[in-house]
């Protein structure tokens, strides 16, 4: 299939895309870079955005470096995974549901065998989930009690000295071996404590540190632990808070951290974000944000309530709030978006967000804000005005013209409040929501400049599909997306929208393991053959879509990738261990490509077809090819030409690059990231399985404008040109 792809200038028509009529095998794939031939608008350093969201462990026991589990000893609400009418999550009341639960959260997180059953047993006598005791079930009882803001704390009387509440956990002792923890605790009865860490109940303490000063009277108490230097690194410890003496006490929160976090938070998340020039984080949702009120969230630690999170289950403990955001942001060097509650918030709310975070020191909210630790102003430039709002799953979901009203009523609030602030309003999934879309358009007209949507693309697929078909269709997506992005950029133009702009603030693969389909074929896909947001299909995908995003400038302003941590396709955080799924990777070199200009390609490649085997992707075509090559050239700001090439073939490829208007010096420095097979990634145990491999590719010395590149299958590469 030969494409030619010029520079794309502000409302560009897809014509532009100039793809022959005809798509055609070709037994050689040939790319034309004409680079007098420029874009009149740069790539956007928005694009390889990501986002975060409080989910399962993607911000606590993720970003956040705090180690335990539930360490304000809430009430635990298990989900069931569906919602009520009105998109809230429903709980687990069952004895049986919630003894499933908790034990497999203990296998999941790698417990000692049998303490599953230990802390169902615990729970169901009055101690907090994931929490054991210390000592005989008949000599320590448990009981609810409250903490000082009248959320749930944990009563303990213990009937001889060395007795109190434990939890198993993994240290990162392959990075530090120092830690320091913090315990909200009152007692009318004991005076001391010992805080302490040992490889099993049976087993003396690897450390321990004595607690003073206690008294009927909250007191928040902090201190250091050092384990040895033989102490080993993979391995869980018991970690405990043990009375000296009998007598009943109250714990209202244990919180433990690695004493080399930054702020807090998990220095090898901040590390791998900062090596990706991550430019941009959204939070804190996502689901979660339609009942998520950011007040619950700032201030003092100890006057935070612990809440239920009515998007997910759990608990949200609020110990990482608008401040801590804002921290991490700086952190990593990104900017900060952040996504208002449009569900059971108001814009009223909204707006004391905006102030919080952009008012002076003067300002209603500023003034909060400063007595929080923090005078000058946040400048938060970027808000989206709800998550979803068309999906019955969301937390006070709403209808199109509800959607309307919502942001009308929203926007008045926010931009009163700040008028310099960049808004997104919520749109429909591109692949469905037209009718949707229409309406925001039609109503809003010039009123409205920013649209967002979230490709989350796949279905079920049943197992009797060949792994292979799933990765063509999903090769397949990006081109479809490119084609109605184009078509709802249209629309915003026809509709009165000045300078339509498009943010993709969800983006990940989405394919899950359906029904067994016909019972004649054998079954063939698997959860381990499965091509995922942890393969390197996501990487190869994501690319293609930041190539698709690129091509339709300047209507596609950013991308937030979902996500950091432990959710979608980026960072794994397993046993304290960090390591980075393939698309992390991918995304980390596609940075290079922000603030270069795009020049004109003319791209020849052999095409696939795709099989259709994903229900999201049949639902939208009939038919579809796509070429086994893509690719996008650029110069960056320094004058070096970078090429961007994907391999989403099944098999290896030579690429004849043929060079217009540039003379390189050096042969091309590449830098490759490819697999043997498609659903190939990175795992704990080989958390390098997938990583790129960095090149000076003799093969590929320039000669008279002409290189040749070997891009092998399932492959993503970044190639740069040095200027003479």
């Amino acid at each position: 299939m030969k494409t030619s792809l010029l520079p794309f200038r502000p409302f560009a028509t897809l014509a532009l895309l100039a793809l022959l009529p005809t798509i055609t095998q070709a037994t050689e794939s040939t790319l034309v870079v004409r680079v007098a031939d420029r874009s009149a608008v740069r790539i956007p350093r928005f694009i390889t955005g990501k986002f975060a969201e409080h989910l399962g462990n993607n911000i606590y026991n993720g970003m956040d470096a705090q180690i335990l589990r539930n360490p304000t000893f809430a009430a635990y609400p298990f989900a069931t995974g569906q919602q009520s009418p009105d998109g809230i999550a429903t709980f687990h009341y069952e004895r049986d549901r919630i003894s499933q639960a908790i034990r497999q959260q203990a296998g999941r997180t790698g417990w000692p065998p049998g303490e599953g059953d230990a802390l169902v047993e615990s729970y169901f006598d009055g101690l907090a989930a994931f929490w054991g005791r210390v000592g005989p079930r008949n000599a320590v009882q448990v009981s609810p009690a409250v903490e000082p803001q009248g959320g749930r704390a944990q009563r303990i009387q213990a009937k001889a000295a060395g007795q109190g509440v434990a939890q198993w956990t993994w240290l990162p002792l392959h990075r530090v071996r120092e830690y320091e923890f913090e315990v909200l605790l009152r007692s009318p009865e004991v005076a001391t404590f010992t805080v302490a860490v040992s490889a099993g109940a049976a087993e003396p303490p690897l450390t321990k540190v004595s607690l003073t000063g206690v008294s009927t009277d909250w007191h928040v108490i902090k201190g250091k632990l050092a384990l040895p230097a033989d102490a080993p690194a993979d391995a869980a410890y018991r970690f405990a808070l043990t009375a000296d003496s009998p007598g009943q006490f109250v714990i209202g929160r244990v919180r433990l951290w690695p004493a080399d976090h930054i702020d807090g938070f998990d220095p090898d998340i901040i590390r791998f974000l900062k090596a990706s020039k991550l430019p941009l984080l959204r939070w804190p949702g996502g689901n979660f944000v339609s009942g998520y009120h950011w007040e619950d969230g700032v201030g003092p630690v100890e006057r935070r309530p612990t809440k239920p999170n009515y998007a997910w289950g759990g608990v949200e403990p609020n110990l990482f709030g608008t401040d801590e955001f804002i921290a991490f942001c700086r952190a990593v060097g990104c900017e900060p978006m952040i996504c208002v509650n449009a569900g059971d918030g108001t814009p009223e709310e909204a707006a004391r967000w905006i102030d919080y975070c952009n008012g002076p020191a003067d300002s209603p909210m500023g003034r909060l804000r400063a007595a929080n630790g923090h005078p000058e102003p946040f400048h938060v430039r970027h808000w989206e005005v709800g998550n979803e709002l068309w999906g019955r799953w969301q937390f006070h979901w709403t209808t199109a013209t509800g959607n309307v009203d919502r942001y009308q009523r929203f926007a008045k609030a926010m931009l009163t409040v700040d008028p310099t602030i960049q808004l997104y309003a919520c749109g429909a999934p591109i692949f469905w929501g037209k009718n949707w879309n229409d309406t925001l358009i039609a109503d809003l007209g010039p009123a409205l400049r920013s649209i967002t949507d979230h490709p989350l693309i796949g279905g079920n697929v049943t197992l009797t599909t060949d792994p292979l078909d799933v990765f063509r269709d999903f090769m397949a997506v990006p081109g479809v997306l490119e084609e109605k992005w184009a078509s709802l950029r249209d629309d915003l133009a026809r509709g009165g929208v000045r300078e339509p702009r498009l943010a993709v603030t969800e983006l990940q693969l989405f394919a899950h393991l359906g029904s067994r389909g016909d019972i004649s074929q054998p079954a063939r896909l698997t959860r381990e053959n499965l091509p995922s947001q942890g393969s390197i299909t996501e990487a190869l995908y994501d690319i293609l879509i930041y190539h698709a995003a690129v091509r339709l400038q300047p209507f596609v302003g950013l991308i937030t990738h979902s996500a950091i941590v432990n959710h979608g396709g980026g960072l794994r955080k397993e046993r304290e261990r960090v390591y980075a799924n393939p698309c992390y990777y991918a995304q980390t070199a596609f940075a290079d490509f922000a603030e270069a200009t795009p020049v004109a390609v003319e791209l020849t490649a052999p095409t696939e077809h795709a099989p259709l085997v994903l229900p999201e992707l049949r639902n939208v075509v009939r038919e579809r090819d796509f070429k086994t090559v893509d690719a996008l050239a650029a110069l960056a700001p320094n004058g070096d030409l970078l090429l961007s090439l994907v391999n989403c073939g099944t098999g290896p490829l030579k690429l004849a690059v043929e060079l217009k208007d540039f003379a390189a010096r050096g042969p091309a420095q590449v830098q490759t990231l490819a697999a043997d097979k498609p659903w190939s990634g990175n795992t704990l145990e080989q958390p390098d399985a997938v990583k790129p491999v960095d090149s000076v590719d003799s093969a590929a010395e320039v000669r008279d404008g002409r290189l040749t590149l070997d891009l092998p299958a399932f492959s993503v590469s970044r190639v740069r040109l040095v200027a003479k």
